[in-house]
């Protein structure tokens, strides 16, 4: 199958799937309480994220069905959801991390992965939108605005489900780093994307660049903490007036 033949017929089928496992990957915790949660912030952090995911599923059925008046209407849509969730985000990082006295190490990783992964989707989705009218560029993009979202869902099902693994990671201050997984998994991904675009199409114009977002994110987490600008950005982002 060519690459461009899967953007237009079959990506909505890679989004559904994404879905899929956010909905196992957040059922115990989030969907199957959804009267218990113990803060707003769940509730709107969930929400907008499930229509994230459901935009897009809605946007490449529409792309496969030829409406592409009704797709550039609910694109134009994407920007304030984009941003809800944006802030919403980091209205929940900035919650979860609120304490007392310093920043201890895991602090510090825990700011990397949440931060850095949601500036690693507004620089994937802001790309996309800037080649909204190159469409095959738009498209490709698109499609990778899911990597960067990978470790939520990958982290859940291991320690509900596969916890055999969490020996196999590396670990930072005796902690396992099982965020690992979820990385490899989208940089292989993205690494498949990169050969299969250049054998079909000769293209090296969108996915290479992804996967250097991507690797910058990843390698922040293991090297960030140990340098003290990240520490006085944890401290600085913490006494924002965010929750």
């Amino acid at each position: 199958m060519k690459v461009n033949q899967f953007l237009y017929q079959h990506a909505a089928w890679w989004f559904i799937g994404f879905f899929i496992l956010v909905l196992w990957a957040f059922w115990p915790s989030y969907f199957s309480q959804l009267h218990q949660q113990p803060d707003i912030r769940n509730h709107t952090h969930g929400v907008a994220m499930s229509l994230w995911c459901l935009m897009l599923i809605t946007q490449a059925y529409l792309i496969r069905r030829k409406r592409f008046q009704l797709h550039r209407s609910i694109g134009k849509w994407s920007y304030v959801l984009m941003t809800f969730l944006i802030i919403l985000t980091f209205n929940l990082i900035h919650s979860r991390l609120q304490k007392q006295g310093p920043l201890a190490t895991m602090d510090l990783v825990s700011l990397s992965l949440m931060v850095n992964g949601t500036l690693a989707l507004m620089t994937i989705y802001g790309l996309a939108i800037y080649h909204r009218k190159r469409p095959l560029i738009h498209a490709r993009y698109m499609i990778c605005t899911v990597f960067p979202l990978f470790t939520p869902l990958t982290d859940r099902l291991i320690y509900g489900h596969f916890r055999p693994l969490i020996q196999y990671v590396p670990t930072i201050e005796g902690n396992p780093i099982v965020p690992i997984v979820g990385f490899l998994m989208a940089d292989l991904l993205v690494l498949g994307l990169i050969l299969w675009d250049w054998k079909n199409e000769k293209r090296l114009d969108v996915f290479p660049k992804v996967l250097a977002i991507l690797l910058i994110y990843h390698i922040s987490l293991f090297t960030f903490y140990k340098f003290g600008f990240w520490n006085d950005f944890g401290v600085w982002f913490l006494q924002l007036p965010l929750s």
